[in-house]
């Protein structure tokens, strides 16, 4: 609790208060600490070859702050990955554990933890609401996380993947996306968007909901492999970073692309 309780001002204080380029270092920065805990769950062994693993994340993070026109591109791709990703865990019914290096994740890691930062930058630098828009994409988050919390020890019997997550139930999915929805409904308000426009808002955030539920459960099939609760001890009380960010990441790529769609995007 005291670690959430210290982090959460400091990003908060980030998002708001800090300009777009200070932003994109500080998400980067954020972004190669959960890289580093990804190359663990890859299997790659020594510091060496994890750090150099780094460099090829950070590589690209610069290429596409580079090149900015590549960015709905690797945004579309980010999503798209998680649109896979449902349709297969919703097949999963076991797991096998993993030894060793696993290399198909080294280039899945990029596919991964680029597009968030990706998605994070652009909302930020959008004139008049970025930071707002960002802030919103960490408090839709936060409550469809609360929401699946609460509504699935209320309701929840029937589990939604007990495999990976045998404390998530169907209910608290549904609970996730209607939190979601209402989020959708109170920042489509906020950018007046009309009655309409508002609705479709909404209908974006529930799908970004689902997205950061699929990629929940992603990072659960990964520990699960290697036989581990946590993706590492970063953060005291609350295991690594990519514990805290695994919704973040999925849900990040597909608000943006839905936003931008929209209109609210660089």
């Amino acid at each position: 609790m005291l670690t959430a309780l210290l982090l959460a001002p400091i990003v908060i204080g980030a998002v708001l208060w800090l300009p777009t380029p200070r932003f994109a270092l500080f998400a980067a920065a954020v972004v190669l600490l959960g890289a580093w805990e990804w190359s663990v769950l890859a299997g790659l062994p020594g510091r060496l070859r994890r750090a150099a693993y780094l460099s090829v994340v950070a590589v690209s993070i610069m290429i596409h702050w580079r090149f900015p026109e590549w960015q709905v591109w690797l945004l579309t791709a980010g999503a798209l990955w998680w649109i896979l990703q449902a349709v297969l865990l919703s097949r999963v019914s076991g797991t096998e554990p993993v030894e060793g290096l696993d290399a198909r994740l080294l280039p899945i890691g990029l596919v991964v933890l680029v597009p968030p930062w990706v998605a994070l930058v652009c909302l930020h630098s959008v004139p008049d609401t970025g930071p707002a828009s960002v802030l919103f994409l960490l408090l839709l988050v936060w409550t469809a996380d609360i929401a699946a919390y609460f509504v699935g020890r209320r309701w929840g019997t029937t589990k939604l993947a007990p495999a990976l997550s045998p404390g998530k139930t169907r209910a608290g999915v549904y609970g996730a996306l209607v939190g979601a929805f209402v989020c959708g409904l109170v920042f489509g308000w906020y950018l007046s968007f009309g009655v309409a426009g508002t609705l479709v808002v909404a209908l974006v955030c529930a799908v970004a909901a689902a997205a950061s539920v699929v990629g929940d459960l992603y990072e659960s099939l990964l520990k699960r492999r290697r036989g581990i609760k946590d993706s590492g001890q970063l953060l005291p009380g609350h295991g690594g970073l990519l514990d805290r960010i695994d919704s973040m990441t999925a849900a990040a790529p597909v608000l943006a692309l839905g936003l931008a769609a929209l209109g609210v995007g660089p």
